[in-house]
């Protein structure tokens, strides 16, 4: 039996890095993939992503309350004014626009329980 030449050891070695290589940045994009698919579902949130800097968001979603299985209040503000609308599985409706949005966050309210029954 001869021994492979240095030749053969460099050309194997290369083709293991390359492979190497390549594995690693397979499993780097497919780790990207999942997060993103993750984070657009809603099953993680996006908040600890780094984004994009972007100009000021005029549009964004303030509040949104479930009132049963097919309705929902979602309370949105575009340009510092607040539209209430309430969404339905085959309507929207809007219940009232121009709300002037507050200038700070409102203090928490604590929740009173009723004790009528």
């Amino acid at each position: 039996m001869t021994s492979p030449s240095p030749d053969d050891l460099n050309l194997e070695t290369l083709a293991r890095f390359t492979l190497a290589l390549a594995g690693v940045l397979a499993l780097i994009g497919l780790c990207g993939w999942v997060l993103r698919r993750l984070v657009a579902s809603g099953v993680i949130s996006g908040a600890l992503l780094p984004t994009r800097p972007s100009r000021a968001q005029r549009l964004g979603i303030v509040e949104v309350r479930q009132l049963d299985i097919r309705h929902r209040l979602v309370l949105i503000r575009r340009d510092g004014v607040e539209h209430l609308l309430l969404l339905g599985a085959t309507h929207e409706t809007v219940i009232e626009t121009g709300i002037i949005a507050p200038t700070s966050q409102p203090a928490a309210v604590s929740s009173v329980k009723d004790n009528s029954r």
